[in-house]
C-alpha cells in the first residue's frame, strides 16, 4: 500500500492508505467521518487517476494492518445506496474498495434500463465495475458473480461536491480544486448521448468497466484543461 495525506476537519491530517492492485482503500478508526470536501475530492482524483479491473482477492481473508485480526464483511446504508466494506472487529479501521467508496460518497449510480438498453447497441458484455468479472449484457444487467448492478459516474453528485468546494473556499479564504469544475462542464456539454458523456471505452485498452471509463474520461479531460 502507498500512504497518502488528505486534510481533515478541524485541522487535522488524515493518512489514507490506498492498495492499486486490489483497488481499495484503509482508512484508520472513523478517518473516514472526518474527511472534508477537499479530502474526498482528493481521494476521488486518486481513484480517478488509479482506476483498474482489480486484482480481486478474498477480502473475507483480509487481516487488519494493525493487529492482524481477520476483517469482517460489513454492509451499510447511506441514503438509499447500499454498500459494504471490511471492518476490524477490534475497530482499528477499515478497508472499502474503490467502488464501494464512490457508492458512499454518491458518486455512482445503477444505470437506468432504458440507457442499458441503449448499451446493448455498442457492446454485449462489459466488466462490473466491482468485481470485474464479465456481465452478459444480453441476458443481465447486472454481474451474476457479485449482483452488483451496471453502474453508472454520477456527474451531477461531482458537480455538488464542486459547489461544497467553492463555499468552503469562499468561507476559509483558502485555495481548492480548479480544475475538476471545467472539466465537468465539458463532460456534460460534449455529449449527446450517455455514452460519449461518461467516456465509455475511449481506449482501446480499456477494459469494458463503464464507471472506470468514465473516471479516466473524466480525469482526460481535465489533464486537457
Amino acid at each position: 500500500m502507498r500512504t497518502v495525506r488528505v486534510d481533515g476537519y478541524l485541522g487535522r491530517s488524515i493518512d489514507v492508505d490506498v492498495c492499486i492492485p486490489c483497488q481499495s482503500l484503509w482508512f484508520d478508526a472513523y478517518e473516514h467521518l472526518q474527511l472534508t470536501p477537499g479530502a474526498t475530492l482528493a481521494v476521488f482524483r486518486i481513484i480517478g487517476e488509479h482506476v483498474a479491473r482489480p486484482d480481486w482477492q478474498p477480502r473475507d481473508v483480509a487481516h487488519c494492518p494493525r493487529c492482524r485480526a481477520q476483517l469482517r464483511k460489513t454492509q451499510d446504508l447511506q441514503r438509499a445506496t447500499r454498500f459494504e466494506y471490511y471492518r476490524c472487529p477490534n475497530r482499528h479501521g477499515r478497508l472499502t474498495s474503490f467502488f464501494d467508496f464512490l457508492k458512499e460518497k454518491d458518486f455512482i449510480k445503477p444505470m437506468p434500463a432504458a440507457q442499458v438498453a441503449e448499451l446493448r447497441k455498442y457492446v454485449q458484455s462489459v466488466n462490473c465495475s466491482n468485481c470485474g468479472a464479465a456481465v452478459d449484457l444480453m441476458a443481465n444487467a447486472h454481474c451474476t458473480h457479485c449482483g452488483t448492478p451496471v453502474s453508472i459516474l454520477d456527474l451531477e453528485q461531482a458537480e455538488r461536491l464542486i459547489g461544497q468546494l467553492k463555499a468552503a473556499e469562499t468561507a476559509s479564504h483558502q485555495p481548492v480544486e480548479g480544475r475538476l469544475g471545467p472539466a465537468l462542464a465539458r463532460a456534460r456539454q460534449q455529449t449527446d448521448d450517455v455514452f460519449r458523456s461518461i467516456g465509455v471505452f475511449h481506449h482501446e485498452s480499456d477494459h469494458r468497466d463503464v464507471v472506470g471509463a468514465g473516471l479516466r474520461a473524466l480525469w482526460r479531460l481535465m489533464q486537457n484543461d
